[in-house]
């Protein structure tokens, strides 16, 4: 589960006095350890595009391990099973965002690094799931990201509702528990995989690791995105080499990757479904074409800027 899925608040600026930034810095802090030091389990609605859907969770922190299962209850049961944030098995495929298998834990909410890019304050209280919660707003002070409005629980710090809006004021996604139980710890029989639940084998979650094709780079860069990993692998099924770059500014993220064309008839893209977008686009470089395709939980405008910008170090002076 995301530790933070999501929202723009368009809130008037007089929200954001330095003692509620503070606050926030620290309601912050302590989500950034609340899914690493607490156990829960509970139900929750997760909202896209009008499309809604309903999941169990079981969240286990044991002996420095933390065990998660997810499930989602509407139509066909699917399953995610993780350990310390690796997928150990998976049964159909779940909501975009909620089944994406990462390969460790997130790195650690750095709020003082956050506010280099967005204004955070405490903006109030709510009620979530029968909890009494704080209201963090988290605004992006450009264009080039979305912000978040956050309802964290205020005896755990765990996120009870998150919100994500454009820069419109549309809803992008909601997440939101219905029911959260803190005082229990989930027993193994919980956790347990059904077994329809698929294991993930490293050898497909790990292709193997070969030169990258290019030095690629970006010329432009949404302030704040660092380089955090680069890695080229061999597709099974084309035999290609696909680079790989992702890049994140603490909270958001994107992904870049670029594949040879070998010559076939390939069409730029240009999607957005919820929060997360995809952009294509042909590039050609001395050694062939290529496609660069970007992927995030972006603004479809930064992602298609990032797309423009890619470079090879051996690239043709026309893209």
């Amino acid at each position: 589960m995301r530790a933070i899925p999501l929202l723009t608040l368009l809130l008037s600026g007089w929200f954001a006095l330095p003692a509620h930034a503070d606050e926030a810095q620290d309601w912050l802090t302590r989500l950034g350890r609340a899914e690493q030091q607490q156990s829960f389990e509970g139900s929750f609605v997760y909202e896209r595009n009008g499309n809604f859907s309903t999941h169990d969770i079981w969240h286990r922190v044991q002996d420095g391990q933390v065990r998660e299962r997810l499930l989602q209850l509407d139509g066909s049961a699917q399953e995610i099973v993780r350990v310390d944030g690796r997928t150990q098995c998976v049964s159909g495929t779940l909501v975009a965002g909620l089944g994406n298998s990462r390969e460790g834990s997130s790195p650690a909410l750095d709020p003082q690094k956050l506010t280099q890019f967005y204004d955070l304050a405490v903006i109030g209280k709510s009620r979530v799931a029968g909890r009494n919660a704080v209201i963090v707003s988290i605004t992006p002070r450009d264009q080039y990201r979305y912000g978040f409005e956050l309802h964290l629980d205020r005896e755990t710090a765990l996120p009870l509702k998150s919100l994500l809006l454009n820069d419109q004021g549309q809803l992008l996604e909601r997440f939101q528990f219905t029911r959260l139980n803190t005082s229990v710890t989930p027993d193994d029989r919980n956790l347990q995989p059904s077994s329809e639940c698929t294991p993930v084998a490293v050898s497909d979650s790990k292709a193997p690791q070969v030169p990258a094709t290019q030095a690629w780079h970006l010329d432009w860069l949404p302030p704040g995105f660092q380089l955090t990993n680069s890695s080229a692998r061999k597709d099974f099924e084309t035999k290609s080499t696909v680079d790989s770059l992702m890049y994140d500014d603490g909270l958001a993220r994107f992904s870049v990757f670029l594949e040879s064309t070998d010559g076939a008839s390939v069409i730029e893209t240009r999607t957005q479904l919820g929060p997360t977008v995809a952009v294509s686009r042909r590039l050609n470089t001395v050694e062939g074409e290529v496609m660069v395709t970007v992927v995030g939980e972006v603004p479809i405008g930064t992602a298609e800027r990032i797309a423009l910008s890619v470079r090879g170090e051996k690239s043709a002076a026309k893209p």
